[in-house]
């Protein structure tokens, strides 16, 4: 039975519940066992909270016994991510300088979905400050993708992705600023969303393209965490109002996909892709159109994503490679090659990225949902690869040169979120050798709904996401 349970869908197990038929205490128990098994083989935890965890479902077990109109969340175990602070939980940000670090408050999503019942399984594995492409630290070592625990399990969010995608927990909570939890659910088979800038508030947010936001196994487990964590906070400037949309109920909502108009771009901006990642996505696109879509191919003109990332990120790489070195602090090479190719750049060149450059991403998507509902890409370029090291990703894509390897990972992903827009990927194949591939779902401003319905018809005209890996 416990093998049975922790493939289970948050959303079954609230049902399981409430009739009974399985209770937190057996859910939690399977899910630190599972995480005692493979753990070892992907690395995707910095902390257990086992006993907490415990004495936590057996209060839920209690509660649900007496207490029918609990939120559907309470009693589901979740795991989060290194970068946000849980209150008397170790908080590390995947750092040696932090290691000890217990903050004594939590971030505002985590503080509503814990307010909302869940059970915490442990903090999961990040890079230093989520500043590479693949979760590698000198605190936690490398964390690989359950399909393949020798390759990499991407990043930032790559614990999170990973530890989903091997079962151990059905919900995980991840970050996202240019791809952080949609790269890792890619190569790790799981559902990831970022939703639209300012839908799920933060703390101290002085970042408008970065976000927060769940990884699961299905499209409505995801919904079921964005119901709760949506809404605004006075102590983050750019938070949306509440719209009163209903994440679940578009999710569950029948249908197909009938009457929508959706572009498809193998490679926005021109980035060369995998062979095996094109034939898994034109492969989705048929499976698109089967359930009703209709789907056209388009050019999306937008800027080299490899220089832009440098451009936009580049002077925060700058701050914190100065701050640790000045606190005395290892830096792991990559960090230290992105400040130094940071520091020549002219303050122009960063202004122009942040205001000229950036508008011109938004306008290049808004010129395409002139004429269709979605866009449809694959989620990364290439599929999961080789322990690559301080280099973070491959030299070549198909046969041609890649300028920044750690970045390529990342090239389909970070204009969305420098765009604004909201963004899922669901897995949607696999390549000749057993990888996962995903498909990313990109929306207008604030079609939150409208993309989440999406991926939920597509996930289920597809069977893609009942495939689990065999660790």
């Amino acid at each position: 039975m416990s093998n049975e349970l922790i493939w289970k869908s948050a959303h079954e197990l609230a049902d399981l519940y409430r009739s009974r038929a399985v209770s937190p205490v057996e859910v939690v128990e399977a899910v630190l066992e599972r995480q005692a098994a493979v753990n070892p083989k992907i690395n995707a935890f910095v902390t257990v909270t086992a006993d907490q965890a415990r004495e936590q479902a057996r209060q839920a077990e209690r509660r649900l016994l007496s207490e029918p109109e609990l939120p559907r969340l309470f009693g589901i175990p979740i795991t989060v991510k290194d970068l946000t602070e849980t209150a008397g939980v170790r908080t590390t940000f995947g750092s040696v300088g932090y290691k000890d670090h217990v903050p004594t408050d939590d971030g505002i999503a985590w503080s509503r979905l814990k307010a909302a019942g869940t059970i915490l399984i442990g903090k999961t594995t990040t890079p230093e400050f989520g500043l590479l492409g693949v979760t590698e630290s000198r605190l936690t070592g490398t964390t690989g993708t359950p399909w393949d625990p020798s390759r990499a399990a991407g990043g930032s969010s790559g614990g999170a992705a990973a530890a989903t995608g091997a079962g151990i927990g059905p919900l995980a909570w991840g970050s996202d600023g240019g791809g952080s939890i949609r790269v890792p659910s890619s190569l790790c088979g799981t559902v990831g969303i970022k939703p639209t800038s300012g839908r799920i508030p933060h703390n101290h947010n002085v970042e408008t393209d970065a976000t927060e936001g769940p990884i699961a196994r299905h499209v409505v487990d995801a919904a079921m965490m964005l119901d709760v964590t949506v809404g605004p906070d006075p102590r983050d400037r750019i938070a949306l109002p509440d719209t009163g949309d209903r994440y679940v109920e578009a999710a569950l909502a029948d249908g197909d996909l009938s009457g929508l108009r959706i572009a498809a771009s193998h490679n926005p901006g021109g980035m060369p892709i995998d062979p095996e990642t094109r034939r898994v996505f034109n492969g989705a696109l048929d499976d698109l159109r089967s359930a009703g879509a209709t789907v056209d191919e388009v050019e999306i003109p937008l800027p080299d994503a490899y220089e832009y990332f440098i451009q936009y990120w580049g002077p925060e790489y700058i701050a914190i490679a100065d701050d640790m070195h000045a606190n005395g602090l290892d830096v792991w090479p990559l960090i230290d090659h992105m400040a130094e190719k940071a520091r020549l750049l002219t303050p122009l060149q960063v202004s122009q990225a942040m205001r000229e450059v950036k508008t011109s991403i938004y306008e290049a998507y808004a010129g395409i949902f002139g004429q269709f509902d979605l866009i449809v890409t694959p989620t990364t370029p290439i599929p999961a690869f080789p322990h690559a090291g301080d280099k973070g990703g491959l030299d070549e894509i198909d046969g041609q040169p890649v300028k920044y390897a750690a970045a390529a990972l990342h090239s389909l992903t970070e204009s969305p979120s420098h765009a604004g827009l909201p963004a899922l990927t669901v897995p949607c194949g696999f390549t000749n050798l057993g990888l996962p591939v995903g498909l990313q779902f990109i929306g207008p401003l604030y079609a939150d709904v409208a993309v989440i319905s999406a991926a939920a018809r597509y996930e289920r005209a597809t069977t893609w996401h009942q495939q689990h890996p065999s660790l």
